[in-house]
């Protein structure tokens, strides 16, 4: 094993070689008084980022998230209202995100139960039993395939009828005390498969687990409606009225155009062989929901079939690394905005292959992609619909350079008609497992 002190005589010599280079102190005193981020922030990485765009998909006023993790079922809850405000003539209608939260609550807090259970078997310092108990069972973070489940089990409704609340818009409590029953749940669990109690006073004690959750989370987001009444005013100053809907018979009706079974997941994760499905089964929310998969492929292919739906006025769902050569408040996202390699003159270059595997790379956010600019048939920069509300970027809407999309974007979400037939076939391939800590989860 090795081991290696830092001496006193290290530490001299540390400090002689970086006072010997005089631009060392001018440079000390620059990102001291300036910040990291502004002084290796590079104007021209921006210059051709004007917000026009060749192809765009017509859509409203963003959406916001707030102090939640709640983007990826806003991604998709935002690709739905636009399909809706196209067909209804209806620019800036919203669904109820508090809605689909509610139910990912229970549905996470009734999987996670399974999970323990069903690992009760394995040492608590098992790496899949750590892997559940850590990630934070109450979390607010997702995937697609996890909206789509909720969406298709428990419909959607208007914000008009389940309105956000001061919880959800700021989720940090509920999550906290979340995760804390739900570990605290799995202690009572892992010791009474342990000591052998009965399937049935197990069933018995997750039942009254479950409710408890359930009675957290109504306090904290309220109780979602069985039933309501649609009004709305079209872009024409029409009224309009539907009574008596469910959440189920809502959707059907006015937001079932576009199958969600028609939509599938493409990944690039260049970690990982091309052209094979992939899925990661930890991450699911719903005991026999959508499962998460992905078909891995380059990103050219990526950002062809994007263009076509974004041609035929769709919207694109997809999860990216925000945090990446980012700048939140104009909204750009350049592959190279910022130069840290420049200005500490350090080697930082890896690829993204080798970002993923070093855990360097994160899927940390998702959004839509609602515009591109093609220069010769070739996309030089993308509009992004982020949810971070209207302050942020142009009136909320972020401006993406094609360099960027190669980088940090790694999955995408398409309607399998735009897909070749050689993809097509690769789609019913049986899915190589992945772990739940892959770097894609």
């Amino acid at each position: 094993m090795t081991e290696t002190k830092i001496t006193e005589q290290d530490l001299r010599e540390l400090r002689a070689a970086y006072e010997k280079n005089p631009t060392n102190a001018i440079l000390e005193r620059t990102v001291t008084q300036n910040g990291i981020g502004n002084v290796s922030y590079d104007e021209t990485a921006t210059e051709k980022l004007n917000p026009v765009f060749s192809v765009e998909v017509k859509t409203g006023k963003v959406s916001n998230q707030k102090q939640s993790g709640r983007c990826w079922m806003f991604a998709l809850l935002n690709t739905l209202k636009h399909q809706f405000g196209a067909k209804y003539n209806v620019k800036d209608f919203e669904l109820s995100q508090n809605y689909l939260f509610f139910w990912d609550k229970i549905e996470r807090a009734n999987i996670f139960y399974d999970r323990i259970v069903n690992t009760a078997d394995k040492p608590l310092d098992d790496r899949t039993v750590q892997y559940f108990l850590e990630v934070g069972p109450g979390a607010d973070g997702g995937q697609w395939a996890m909206a789509v489940s909720l969406v298709q089990k428990y419909g959607v409704v208007p914000t008009s009828a389940f309105s956000e609340t001061n919880v959800s818009e700021s989720t940090g409590d509920l999550k906290s005390i979340l995760n804390y029953k739900l570990r605290n749940d799995a202690y009572k669990l892992r010791n009474m498969v342990n000591d052998g109690v009965s399937e049935e006073d197990i069933h018995d004690a997750r039942e009254q687990m479950l409710a408890e959750v359930y009675k957290i989370a109504a306090y904290s987001l309220g109780v979602p409606p069985k039933t309501f009444d649609f009004e709305y005013r079209d872009d024409n100053d029409n009224y309009h009225i539907d009574r008596n809907l469910t959440p189920k018979s809502f959707y059907e009706k006015y937001l079932s155009d576009s199958d969600l079974d028609d939509y599938v997941v493409l990944s690039n994760s260049p970690d990982k062989e091309y052209d094979k499905m992939y899925r990661l089964s930890a991450q699911e929310n719903v005991v026999d929901g959508r499962k998460i998969e992905f078909l891995n492929l380059p990103m050219e292919d990526l950002k062809n079939v994007a263009i076509a739906q974004l041609k035929d006025g769709q919207a694109v769902w997809f999860a990216n690394d925000i945090a990446r050569q980012s700048d939140r408040k104009k909204g750009f996202l350049a592959e190279n905005l910022y130069h840290y390699d420049e200005l500490f003159d350090v080697d930082l270059s890896m690829s993204k292959k080798e970002r993923l595997q070093y855990h360097e790379a994160n899927v940390s956010h998702a959004t839509a992609l609602t515009g591109v600019d093609l220069v010769d048939d070739k996309p030089t920069k993308w509009k992004v619909e982020n949810s971070w509300g209207s302050k942020n970027g142009v009136n909320g809407y972020f401006i993406m350079d094609d360099g960027w999309m190669n980088e940090y974007v790694y999955e995408i979400v398409i309607n399998k008609k735009y897909l070749s037939n050689d993809k097509i076939a690769l789609l019913s391939q049986s899915p190589v497992e992945l772990a739940p800590w892959d770097s894609l989860e």
